[in-house]
C-alpha cells in the first residue's frame, strides 16, 4: 500500500500537504477532474485531464496502476470528492483530494 493507506475508500488532504508531497518527487498522478474548456483556461503543470462523468469508462486504461498515489482536484472541491469515492469503489486505494484550483495558492498554467 501506499502512504494513503490509512485513508482507505478514498479521503482528502489540504492544498499544501499535496504540494510538499509532490514537491518529494517519486510517482504520482495528479488528476483533473474538471471539464476541458475549464481545463484549457487554468490547471496545474502536469496534470491529467479526466472529467468526473468519464472517470467510470476512462480510469482504468488510463490510471491502470490501482496503488499509486493520486492527487485529484476540480473547481472547488466538490467534483474531486466524488471522484476519489468512485475511484475507491473501483478499487484505487491511495486517491485523494486536496479540493479545488480556486484555493490553490501555487503556480498555475494558463491559455
Amino acid at each position: 500500500m501506499g502512504f494513503f493507506s490509512n485513508i482507505m475508500g478514498g479521503g482528502a488532504i489540504s492544498a499544501k500537504e499535496a504540494h510538499e508531497k509532490m514537491g518529494q518527487g517519486g510517482d504520482f498522478v495528479l488528476l483533473d477532474v474538471r471539464t476541458p474548456q475549464e481545463y484549457r483556461q487554468i490547471r496545474i503543470k502536469g496534470a491529467k485531464l479526466i472529467p468526473v462523468d468519464e472517470l467510470g469508462s476512462r480510469a482504468e486504461k488510463e490510471l491502470p496502476d490501482k496503488d499509486a498515489a493520486i492527487y485529484v482536484y476540480c473547481q472547488s472541491g466538490a467534483r474531486a470528492g466524488n471522484a476519489v469515492r468512485l475511484l475507491a469503489r473501483m478499487g484505487y486505494t491511495n486517491a485523494v483530494s486536496f479540493g479545488g484550483i480556486m484555493s490553490w495558492p501555487y503556480e498555475t498554467v494558463r491559455g
